[in-house]
């Protein structure tokens, strides 16, 4: 099967994802920069948000990059992935609205692992449908990044409760890790071009 719906349907789901996330502002009642105050917990849950939408969207879109084609399996995976991600405005509005508090932090961290888990699946199974030859699997090598991620994660859920800013920090040292431009598979593309 053609992997073109399967890449225009995940783009559509990842714009509507941000848009909801930004919904959730509601314009402040003042007009001085003191009005703004009650809304930064929602706007810097946001950004961290959006930066974790916009790194699933970039290595997805590089990911596909090195696909030929999709099965079924690949297409339920990817819904599986859209399904967790769908849940990032969710808890983006819960732990901005109730300020990083212990248990919104915690189930920020777990739906983050469940992103990285949902991920791992369709990647495997990409790599799976394409073989050990792939491009896809050249470019991965040993995956340090997307090894270690789940296990902050992990470790971030596990704090949350008695350290929720340390929580805060591991979701941040992630998706800074992420950020660092990973030029692997734009490298092994080129290579092979």
């Amino acid at each position: 099967m053609n992997k073109n719906r399967l890449e225009a349907f995940s783009d559509g789901v990842l714009a509507i994802i941000i848009t909801i996330m930004v919904l959730e502002f509601k314009v402040p009642e003042g007009i001085d920069c003191t009005s703004l105050k009650p809304i930064l917990p929602k706007f810097l849950s946001y950004i961290l948000s959006f930066i974790y939408v916009g790194i699933y969207w970039n290595n997805h879109h590089h990911m596909m990059h090195t696909v030929k084609r999709v099965n079924g399996g690949i297409l339920w995976a990817n819904l599986h992935l859209l399904f967790w991600l769908s849940l990032i405005p969710f808890v983006t509005a819960y732990i901005g609205e109730n300020h990083f508090a212990p248990f919104p932090m915690m189930m920020y961290g777990v739906i983050l692992l469940m992103n990285g888990i949902a991920y791992f699946i369709l990647q495997n199974l990409i790599l799976k449908h394409h073989g050990k030859d792939s491009l896809l699997s050249k470019a991965l090598g040993k995956d340090y990044k997307g090894k270690s991620s789940p296990i902050l994660y992990f470790m971030a859920i596990l704090l949350a409760n008695p350290y929720p800013a340390i929580a805060g920090g591991i979701y941040i040292f992630v998706a800074l890790m992420w950020l660092v431009p990973d030029k692997r598979i734009e490298r092994i593309f080129n290579e092979n071009e």
